[in-house]
């Protein structure tokens, strides 16, 4: 008599599965309820057991995506067990120490199979370890002969590139941070975990230019710190945040969090890696407190004095990958929240004038943001407003009364 063995289905939901091992041959000898193969589903990784003993008969390949109820093997339960199958179970008793030191056909099979498992990634989890471009030689799996996981791929780092050939030459080897490593997996979650996008604009920063060329050394007697162009960023960003609170937002399972205060989160380079000081309630701040908090911030992480406190709990965050001389970049939100706005260098371009070619300086900028939680119309309009507010900062961020904003 010939069994259909069908597959089962995982649970609910689940449609399709795929096989991720046979454990035997085509044309083995299979006992009841004997494993004969491991299949996947985007759940979990179950054994298939045999159905009846017999002779089997795959219908399916490795790594064949296959039906819920669609037939994958055929045995046939009127075949004899093979001679040699009856012999190893009929060894006496008094040579069962000698059991492990005899290798037979069934036993060589059942190591290959391990051989071939070894290693090998799920489909779940190679699906995982292909989206965050890793190779599963990179990892080290914790299921069953080393067979990596989906829960090793979601946890995998990728790793700087494949290993390359060193031999006769240098490599050093020093172990990542505590910083690094945290700034790694916040990385890769933030790139796994949202529907991140990012929108592109110019500013004209020659209105900046000229305040500061005016009133720089002034505003540096007065309050002891330099007016950068940090101040017009951060006041520009809360400006555009009062008027788009959905950038001000973040998603907390199934609620939307829109918060009524702006915690600015600066990246800055410290000695130990990237680090992401919070400006607290920027919105309450004029210039010189904006200039005299980034400076505080700036020193306080450059001595490695920050504390985790102090770099947590920011609601928006901005990255200025211009001091490092990038023209361009897609920054990457920092979690939990929905937006970073990331500012560029400064480079004279031609620009269109009313109607006439000028040389200005432009810089450009970018806003990422998640998609889940903020649309096209708030992201773009967000950023119009930043650039608005930069190109106009007397009547947008003054009120008109530059000595009064900048406290001279």
């Amino acid at each position: 008599m010939i069994l259909e063995m069908k597959v089962p289905s995982p649970g609910e939901s689940i449609t399709e599965v795929e096989i991720a091992a046979w454990l035997v041959q085509n044309g083995d000898y299979v006992e009841k309820d004997q494993a004969i193969a491991e299949v996947d589903s985007d759940k979990a990784t179950l054994e298939l057991p045999a159905e009846a003993s017999g002779t089997i008969t795959l219908k399916a390949e490795e790594g064949d995506a296959v039906e819920v109820g669609a037939v994958v093997c055929l045995i046939d339960t009127s075949a004899e067990k093979p001679e040699g199958e009856i012999q190893t179970n009929q060894v006496k008793k008094e040579e069962a120490p000698k059991a492990e030191t005899v290798t037979s056909s069934k036993a060589e099979k059942s190591q290959e199979s391990s051989t071939y498992a070894t290693g090998s990634a799920s489909p779940a989890a190679k699906k995982i370890l292909d989206e965050k471009g890793i190779t599963s030689s990179e990892i080290k799996g914790t299921g069953r002969d080393g067979r990596i996981t989906k829960e090793d791929a979601v946890h995998a780092v990728p790793s700087m590139g494949q290993a390359i050939n060193v031999e006769g030459r240098g490599v050093k080897r020093s172990k990542l941070s505590l910083l690094r490593r945290k700034v790694a997996e916040r990385l890769v979650e933030a790139k796994n975990t949202t529907a991140m996008l990012t929108t592109f604009n110019e500013v004209d920063m020659s209105p900046i230019f000229a305040l500061r060329k005016e009133y720089k050394e002034t505003f540096k007697e007065k309050h002891g710190v330099s007016l950068g162009f940090m101040s017009f960023f951060t006041l520009a960003v809360v400006r555009a945040l009062q008027e788009f609170p959905a950038v001000n937002s973040m998603i907390d399972g199934k609620e939307m969090l829109t918060y009524e205060f702006c915690d600015i989160s600066i990246a800055v380079s410290g000695p130990k890696g990237l680090m992401v000081p919070v400006i607290r309630n920027a919105e309450k701040l004029s210039f010189k407190g904006v200039e005299s908090e980034v400076k505080r911030l700036a020193i306080r992480a450059r001595d490695g004095q920050i504390t985790v406190d102090e770099m947590t709990g920011g609601t928006f965050t901005i990255s200025n990958g211009g001091v490092f001389g990038s023209m361009l970049s897609t920054p990457i939100i920092n979690p939990p929240q929905s937006g970073i706005l990331g500012m560029h260098n400064i480079v004279e371009r031609p620009v269109a004038v009313n109607g006439k070619v000028e040389i200005r300086p432009i810089m450009y900028v970018a806003l990422s943001y998640d998609h889940r939680i903020i649309d096209g119309k708030e992201s773009v309009g967000f950023l119009v407003a930043v650039k608005e507010a930069l190109e106009n900062p007397v009547e947008l961020l003054m009120n008109n009364d530059v000595k009064k904003a900048l406290e001279l």
